[in-house]
C-alpha cells in the first residue's frame, strides 16, 4: 500500500509543475497582447485628433486625412467660382477669387478638427463653414448686390402672383381668386444665398413668390373691414341742419391696402354733397325778404351768401367713412365777398339774412338799419346815377370793412379822374360801391339820383353818417332793391 501511495503522490507533483509551467506561458501571451492592444488604441487615438476624417470639408473644400496644418495649406489656396443657379439654371458667373484664408485661421481650423473628432474613424460626410478672419468683402458685399439685382432685373420679366381680396363691388363684398405667379421670393432666396456664403458654386433653391389665398386670414380681415364700412353712419351737419350718411346708400364699391386701409370710390358721397348743396346754399340763389313796410320781395345773392366746395367736402367725407368717424361738420365753404368767403353760413334766421342789416331802397332813395330786429337808424339818401347807367347794384352783399377820414378814388362817367376825401367809408362790393358822406352833394331829393345820383356810392347826409357808420358792422348783410 504504501508503495502505490508514494507513486500517486509524485504523480500528483509531476501534474501540479507542468500546469505551473503552462500558466506561466499563458500569462506572458495575455500580457504581450494586452501591450500591443493598447499601442493600437493609442495609435488610433492620436491618429483621430489630429487629422480630419475621411468626408470632412471645410467650405466645400476636401481636408479628409489632413492634418490642421495641411487644410489651412489647402484652403488658403482655394477658389471659389463665385457662380450662382437657381435650380439649375446659371444666373451669375463671376470671376474666381480666393477664398481668403491665412495662417490667422489655422486656430479655427483646430476648432474644427477638435469638434469633429471622433474615437473611431467616421466615413459620415460633414462640410463645415467657416468665414476667413480677413474676409473677402466680395461674396458679402459685391456679389450679393448683383445676386439681388440680377434676380429683381429677373422679376420684371415674370408674371406676378395675384393676390385674393375682398372687395366692394356694386355694393356687394366679393372675394377675387388668386393666381400662382412666377417671380422669385427674392428675400428667401437672400437668405439662401447667406447661408451659402462661401461655398464655390452657390445653389440657390427656387422659391416663388405666393400670392394670398382666398381663405387666408388677410382676405378675412379685409372682408371684416367693409362689413364694418358698411354698417357706418355719419352724422353730417350744414349749418343747423344734420343728415344722416350711411354707408351702404352711398358708397358702392371700396377696397383694402396691405395696411387694412379702407379706400371707397367717393362718386356716391359726391352726389348726395351736391344734393345737399343745391336745397340748402344760398349763393347766387335769391333770398325772400321783408322790407320796412312789410312787402315780402325776392333779392338775389351777390357778394352775400355760401355754398359748399363740393369736391373739397367730398374729400373730408372720404376720409370719415374711410376712417370710421361718426360726425362731421362742413367745413369748406365759399362765396364772392372780399376773399371768398360763404358770409352768412351761420346766419339762419330771416331767410338767412339774420336780424341785424342795412336795408337800401332806391326807389325811395332811403336806408333802414336794423340791430337785431330794431330800427337802428334811418335817413334819406342818393344812390347812383340812374341816366348813365351808373346805379348802385341790386342784391343782397356784405359790409368788407369800414375806414375813417379815406380818400375815395376813381372814375365817373363823363368825368376823368378823381379823388374826393370822405370822414367815414363803408365799401359793400368788391367794385367800390359803398356808404359815405357827401359834404359837397347839395342835392339831396329823392329824385336826384336819376340825373344828378353818385358814381354807385350810397352818399348819406353828413350830419346823419356818423350814427350810420357806427351802426353799420363789417359782415352785416346790404339789401339792395
Amino acid at each position: 500500500m504504501k508503495n502505490a501511495e508514494k507513486e500517486i503522490v509524485e504523480d500528483f507533483d509531476i501534474n501540479q509543475r507542468r500546469s505551473s509551467k503552462k500558466r506561466s506561458k499563458n500569462g506572458k501571451f495575455i500580457t504581450a497582447g494586452v501591450i500591443i492592444l493598447a499601442l493600437l488604441i493609442g495609435g488610433v487615438e492620436y491618429y483621430q485628433a489630429s487629422r480630419f476624417n475621411s468626408k470632412i470639408t471645410i467650405n466645400d473644400t476636401n481636408v479628409g486625412g489632413l492634418t490642421a496644418d495641411q487644410a489651412i495649406k489647402k484652403l488658403k489656396t482655394s477658389e471659389l467660382k463665385n457662380r450662382v443657379y437657381v435650380g439649375d439654371q446659371l444666373i451669375l458667373d463671376e470671376e474666381d477669387t480666393q477664398m481668403g484664408f491665412s495662417d490667422k485661421d489655422l486656430s479655427e481650423v483646430k476648432k474644427l478638427l477638435k469638434n469633429q473628432w471622433s474615437f473611431f474613424p467616421s466615413f459620415k460626410a460633414k462640410n463645415y463653414w467657416l468665414i476667413p478672419e480677413e474676409a473677402d468683402q466680395y461674396r458679402s458685399q459685391t456679389m450679393k448686390k448683383l445676386v439681388e439685382k440680377k434676380l429683381l432685373s429677373m422679376n420684371k420679366d415674370l408674371k406676378a402672383p395675384v393676390d385674393a381680396k375682398a372687395k366692394l363691388k356694386k355694393g356687394e363684398i366679393i372675394i377675387t381668386k388668386s393666381e400662382n405667379g412666377e417671380q422669385y421670393d427674392v428675400a428667401s432666396l437672400m437668405k439662401d444665398y447667406e447661408k451659402q456664403e462661401y461655398k464655390s458654386d452657390i445653389h440657390l433653391k427656387a422659391v416663388y413668390l405666393q400670392p394670398i389665398k382666398e381663405d387666408s386670414s388677410i382676405v378675412k380681415k379685409e372682408k371684416e373691414k367693409l362689413q364694418e364700412l358698411l354698417q357706418q353712419t355719419i352724422e353730417y351737419k350744414v349749418q343747423n341742419k344734420v343728415y344722416s350718411l350711411k354707408a351702404n346708400e352711398l358708397i358702392q364699391n371700396a377696397s383694402v391696402s396691405k395696411k387694412m386701409e379702407v379706400t371707397v370710390d367717393p362718386s356716391g358721397i359726391k352726389e348726395k354733397i351736391a344734393e345737399i348743396n343745391d336745397a340748402q346754399s344760398t349763393l347766387d340763389k335769391n333770398f325772400t325778404f321783408k322790407t320796412h313796410s312789410g312787402r315780402v320781395i325776392s333779392v338775389k345773392g351777390q357778394g352775400y351768401g355760401w355754398a359748399i366746395d363740393v369736391d373739397k367736402e367730398t374729400t373730408l367725407l372720404q376720409g370719415a367713412f374711410e376712417n370710421g368717424e361718426k360726425s362731421v361738420s362742413a367745413s369748406n365753404i365759399y362765396g364772392h365777398g372780399w376773399s371768398n368767403e360763404g358770409i352768412g353760413y351761420k346766419t339762419t334766421s330771416n331767410n338767412g339774412i339774420g336780424n341785424t342789416y342795412a336795408e337800401v331802397s332806391i326807389s325811395e332813395q332811403r336806408i333802414w338799419i336794423y340791430k337785431n330786429g330794431k330800427l337802428a337808424v334811418t335817413t334819406n339818401v342818393v344812390t347812383g346815377k340812374h341816366i348813365t347807367g351808373e346805379d348802385t347794384s341790386r342784391g343782397v352783399w356784405y359790409i368788407l370793412y369800414k375806414r375813417q377820414q379815406y380818400t375815395l378814388k376813381g372814375t365817373a362817367v363823363g368825368k376823368g379822374d378823381y379823388a374826393v376825401k370822405v370822414n367815414y367809408w363803408a365799401p359793400f362790393t368788391n367794385s367800390g360801391q359803398g356808404f359815405h358822406d357827401a359834404s359837397w352833394r347839395t342835392n339831396w331829393s329823392s329824385s336826384a339820383y336819376l340825373t344828378a345820383g353818385s358814381g354807385g356810392c350810397v352818399n348819406t347826409p353828413s350830419n346823419v353818417m356818423q350814427i350810420v357808420y357806427n351802426n353799420l358792422n363789417t359782415y352785416d348783410p346790404v339789401v339792395i332793391y
